[in-house]
């Protein structure tokens, strides 16, 4: 699949489908979305226009409303927050990192609903989505919390599917197709 990297706003203007991806902290990220001039025409593309859009790791993070990792809104494009990791036991460490499981909660269009998909991650945060219909698939890491989500054309993914392999492979397949 042909693809751009870009933040040419004439080029995110005529993109058939955009990825946010991520690494990083929440308040620099939607800063920068902001700084670059980019916030209008992400918001046009994806809740005028309705491509699909697709936010891995911190830009699904940033697809959310707030983040507990700083004080910035986001861009508030699904009803959800992004939740620090937080165990009692101090058994599990933060980051979560490495492979893990996930569960396919319900049908879509990026991920299959079958058994033993793995994906790589690197998170501190989770979010957490307000409408249980948004999420699409789950993973188990000291809880179970939210690793995909999608509600209308936007679409998250908390793992890395570049990274990812196979299955990886597949979910950016998929979302090529939409």
């Amino acid at each position: 699949v042909e693809a751009v990297i870009s933040d040419d706003l004439a080029k995110i203007e005529t993109a058939s489908r955009l990825i946010l991806p991520g690494v990083g902290a929440f308040d620099n990220g939607i800063n920068l979305i902001k700084q670059k001039g980019l916030l209008d025409v992400l918001n046009k593309r994806a809740l005028i226009d309705k491509i699909p859009v697709l936010g891995i790791c911190l830009g699904m993070q940033l697809l959310t409303k707030n983040s507990e990792e700083g004080k910035e809104s986001g861009l508030g494009w699904i009803d959800a927050q992004t939740i620090k990791f937080t165990f009692s036991d101090n058994k599990l460490k933060i980051p979560h990192m490495g492979w893990d499981y996930v569960d396919v909660k319900k049908e879509n269009k990026l991920i299959d609903k079958k058994p033993g998909q793995r994906f790589y991650f690197v998170h501190s945060y989770y979010v957490k989505c307000n409408n249980q219909n948004d999420i699409i698939a789950t993973c188990n890491y000291g809880n179970e919390f939210t690793c995909m989500f999608n509600h209308e054309n936007i679409y998250g993914a908390q793992f890395h599917p570049e990274k990812s392999l196979k299955f990886g492979m597949e979910v950016l397949s998929n979302f090529s197709k939409l």
